[in-house]
């Protein structure tokens, strides 16, 4: 539990940290443009509670598929094969960007202790 925490407080860091790099930016809004539209066109269009319509969406373009929701119209499936293949990308993109910013906070940590570490010899 306690690993779970610290990876969660340097993960929460990185986000703070990447809120001010324009890429960060553009990603966290495509990303939550992206779980926004779906929402709102499965809870319109497939008749979901606006919380199941986002839990699906989430599970969807995280590739977890959990099987518990579906589309039923023709037209939920080709806006769900649509937004699979637009999905995924932005998620892919915001999520690498999430780990590349903790890796560099853990690096730059890392030199931070090193150089305090050196100017006390």
């Amino acid at each position: 539990m306690i690993s779970f925490l610290i990876t969660l407080q340097r993960m929460l860091r990185a986000i703070l940290k990447g809120l001010k790099e324009p890429e960060f930016q553009v990603l966290l809004t495509l990303t939550v443009f992206t779980l926004i539209s779906g929402t709102i066109f499965y809870s319109t269009v497939e008749g979901l509670r606006v919380l199941d319509a986002l839990y699906f969406s989430v599970t969807t373009l995280s590739t977890v598929g959990y099987g518990d929701f579906s589309p039923q119209t023709d037209f939920g499936k080709v806006f769900t094969m649509v937004y699979i293949f637009a999905g995924i990308g932005i998620i892919v993109g915001f999520v690498t960007k999430i780990f590349e910013l903790t890796t560099k906070n853990k690096i730059e940590s890392k030199q931070k202790k090193a150089q305090k570490k050196s100017s006390l010899e």
